[in-house]
């Protein structure tokens, strides 16, 4: 984020870390004031009506919103020479929630084809470290689950949404577990090898069931494994979408995809098509760091959009309170949740603890934020943020690293000692809460076209609670993988093109709309990747 702030220089604001007796100040502002001054959501600039498309006149945040209203990568005489594949559902993204919808339409009898971007497995899925919400508790309800997740997300969540994905939630761990996931189990004397329950921030009871702090790592593990052994799923690993196919009638039926290796364009033909292509973290909106993996440029949208699919909440993203601050190169890694949930407390530059560290995600960062602005942050080598004071939770439980050990490698990382050494931390460009609208199967406004996961909207409302994230990609793509599966055309009936494409465009020269940026970007602009020159794609775009 540009900084314009100054704060208290590191080494005063670590002696008065330690001088602390870390009472909360208790001066929090009301939520929505917080918000509206402080959340970069709210701030001047942060979103644009859309002019064009299916969501004409909706807010959309204006970096997005240039993707969403640009120009193709390619054109019809760029697919002369494209290998042409079929296959019943095409999944496009290589995380959990496609590893689930490929698995799940496999057991529903289709043959699937998987697109990844990058390899299977590179996705945020595998950074979500904190857990998974299930109400299995028995403190814990349904109904609990449910109203924390409406209360978390502003009231904005599709309601039905909500109550089919926690109803789904104690099934999914079941799943997960016959897939050989493993969970901790709670200890002392009655547990009984019962799940280990933890608080998360906005949460009325325990609820997050997790592994250590790697919990989406290890639910990757095997994901991945039951895809790689499932004999009706072909993987194309580095293989990134670039544009949907649509037949005459509007419904999608395919994808056109770029070969990496092969440097060639590959059409692939499908009676349905889910996509699966996460968040827009690395389009590091408003100059924030991200905790996203590389691939995370909202591709998924932009194709979506093109092809007719109604969005939802594109103006919200989730800044998650504890990014690392300090050293730079490190800027924006994630510190879990799961370090908050175990009591550590967030402490300003005067040694002042000033926010209920578990209050929803939006409300913790927005306060760090504000404590930055007004001059009570720590400043070291001009990074700014607070402290996570890390020493005091090691003091009081010297065995929590052995729980936490991605707390232990992060601080490696940063060079420090977390017994001795607090971690600088700000907040991270973290989540896309919005994306495509869905039904309950997780299918969109466009017949043939499902999504699940991270490009979906109306789940989490503008704000999603910890946890929510790993229980959303095993639901919804569970059942929008079995949707795909039973629905679309006879194969032999397929026939796509990008005409969808050229429908749009010509309504952005009727709007007077022009634009030199070339959507999907498939990488970070620091990555330097030109398609068409990559391709040895000749000849100008029309």
């Amino acid at each position: 984020m540009t900084r314009k702030f100054t704060g208290i220089d590191y080494e005063t604001a670590l002696k008065n870390l330690r001088e602390s007796s870390l009472e909360l100040r208790g001066d929090l502002p009301p939520k929505e004031e917080l918000l509206s001054k402080y959340h970069p959501d709210y701030q001047a600039g942060a979103r644009v009506k859309l002019p064009i498309g299916p969501n004409t006149g909706d807010y959309c945040h204006p970096d997005l919103a240039k993707l969403l209203t640009s120009q193709p990568l390619i054109d019809d005489y760029d697919l002369s020479r494209a290998v042409h594949l079929n296959t019943d559902v095409l999944v496009i993204g290589g995380g959990g929630a496609g590893a689930a919808a490929a698995l799940s339409a496999t057991e529903a009898g289709a043959r699937v084809i998987m697109a990844n971007k990058l390899r299977i497995g590179d996705s945020n899925t595998v950074m979500a470290e904190g857990g998974m919400q299930a109400a299995v508790g028995a403190d814990d309800s349904l109904q609990q689950h449910f109203d924390d997740t409406i209360k978390g997300g502003h009231n904005a969540a599709k309601k039905e949404l909500v109550a089919q994905m926690v109803t789904d939630a104690p099934s999914a761990v079941r799943w997960l577990i016959g897939l050989g996931m493993t969970f901790d189990l709670a200890k002392g004397e009655g547990s009984n090898g019962h799940l280990s329950r933890k608080r998360a921030g906005g949460t009325t009871v325990p609820r997050i069931l997790s592994y250590r702090d790697f919990t989406g790592l290890e639910m990757m593990r095997v994901l991945r494994e039951a895809v790689e052994l499932d004999e009706n799923i072909t993987q194309l690993n580095r293989h990134p979408a670039i544009e949907l196919l649509s037949d005459e009638h509007g419904r999608c039926v395919g994808a056109i995809l770029y070969d990496l290796e092969n440097r060639s364009l590959v059409l692939v033909h499908a009676k349905s098509v889910v996509l699966a292509t996460g968040g827009s973290g690395r389009l590091h909106l408003q100059g924030f760091a991200t905790s996203n993996h590389y691939g995370a440029t909202a591709d998924g949208l932009v194709m979506a959009y093109r092809i007719g699919a109604k969005l939802r909440d594109v103006d919200s993203f989730q800044y998650h309170p504890t990014g690392v601050a300090h050293p730079p190169h490190l800027a924006g890694a994630l510190i879990s949740e799961a370090v908050r949930s175990a009591g550590t407390k967030l402490v300003n530059g005067l040694g002042e603890r000033f926010v209920d560290e578990l209050q929803p995600r939006d409300v913790v960062a927005a306060a760090i934020l504000r404590e930055v602005a007004e001059g009570r942050g720590v400043e070291r080598d001009g990074q700014l943020g607070v402290f996570l004071d890390t020493p005091r939770l090691i003091e009081n439980d010297p065995d929590v690293l052995s729980r936490l050990v991605t707390l232990g490698h992060v601080a490696h990382k940063c060079g420090i000692d977390p017994a001795v050494e607090p971690m600088m931390i700000h907040p991270t460009l973290h989540y896309q809460n919005g994306g495509m609208e869905i039904n309950g199967d997780g299918s969109t406004s466009v017949p043939g076209l499902y999504g699940a996961g991270e490009v979906t909207g109306g789940i989490h409302g503008r704000n999603r609670l910890m946890g929510n994230a790993l229980l959303d990609i095993i639901s919804f793509g569970r059942r929008a993988g079995i949707a795909a599966a039973t629905s679309g055309l006879p194969l032999k009936k397929v026939r796509g093109g990008v005409d969808h494409v050229h429908n749009l465009q010509r309504e952005m020269t009727r709007a007077g709309l022009h634009s030199d940026v070339k959507a999907p970007v498939l990488y970070p602009d620091y990555g330097k990747f030109d398609l068409r020159e990559h391709a040895g794609l000749q000849g100008e775009q029309s």
